[in-house]
């Protein structure tokens, strides 16, 4: 089962020099002819320099800050996405592998990230994302019943939280009901029936799935499992960041591959439309 797992960025120290103070220089004696006792003293020739006074620290640079870590966007390479693709696992979103390189499935976990942390929904990483991967926020729960084993759906920001024993599992970004009106045949219907996309509230319980592509009357759906009637949980291939279903609740395909794994049979589901 592939969870979560990712890297932290790691900052650049800088070790701050102690300034040096040079020490006093001392005049040497020499010996002067003796003198009547009337005679007027040499006066005696300040020092060029003295050390500083008993208590006062010496000056030292100032440490340099961190270096801003930087923007990017799908289609990035390097470090700096890597770190990002590692740090979205230790989170619990999955970004796929942490291979450095800033491609779909990393986009969609970057949504997901978005989401729960109510920033702007887009596929730049920028100084408000950074800041928030290191605080971030926890996903807020669904219902008042909160079961250690449950998914929580919110289907106004378009993601799902899994958890088991109590604490997230798995964050994904999803695309729910579009709302739109259509007209199709239903299994083994002669009659097509028309009604609106639409991914309905409520609490329900996994049931019937599929291993691999099953067909049905609105199109193919990867590894499903259904929870409402024919509404399903299944892997697409086009899941776009606002609801564009029949109904069901798609998710990324390599999240589909071991969803079926992660979440067992009769497992509540809860779903809402939260503020």
């Amino acid at each position: 089962m592939n969870v979560r797992t990712s890297g932290t960025m790691i900052a650049a120290g800088v070790v701050a020099l102690a300034g040096c103070s040079a020490t006093g220089s001392t005049r040497s004696a020499t010996s002067a002819p003796s003198t009547p006792a009337t005679s007027t003293p040499a006066t005696s020739t300040p020092a060029t320099s003295r050390p500083p006074a008993s208590g006062t620290p010496s000056a030292s640079p100032p440490a340099a800050s961190p270096a801003p870590r930087p923007r990017l966007k799908a289609g990035a390479k390097g470090p700096a996405v890597r770190e990002l693709q590692r740090r979205l696992k230790e989170l619990d979103y999955d970004p796929g592998r942490a291979d450095g390189k800033y491609g779909i499935s990393t986009q969609m976990a970057v949504w997901a990230f978005q989401k729960v942390n109510r920033l702007k929904v887009s596929s730049t990483v920028g100084t408000a994302f950074w800041k928030a991967l290191d605080a971030p926020e926890e996903p807020r729960p669904m219902a008042k019943r909160r079961e250690r084993d449950r998914v929580d759906v919110d289907l106004k920001r378009q993601y799902l939280v899994v958890y088991k024993d109590g604490e997230p599992a798995l964050i994904s970004h999803i695309s729910s009901g579009s709302g739109e009106y259509y007209c199709a045949k239903d299994r083994g219907a002669t009659v097509a029936r028309c009604r609106y996309a639409t991914t309905g509230t409520g609490d329900f319980r996994t049931g019937r799935r599929a291993s691999g592509w099953e067909i049905s009357p609105l199109g193919q759906l990867y590894n499903p499992i259904y929870f409402n009637g024919g509404i399903a949980f299944h892997g697409a291939l086009d899941v776009p960041r606002y609801p564009a279903s029949h109904g069901c609740v798609r998710m990324p395909m390599h999240i589909a591959e071991y969803f079926p794994e992660l979440v067992a049979t009769n497992v509540p589901v809860h779903l809402r439309r939260p503020k």
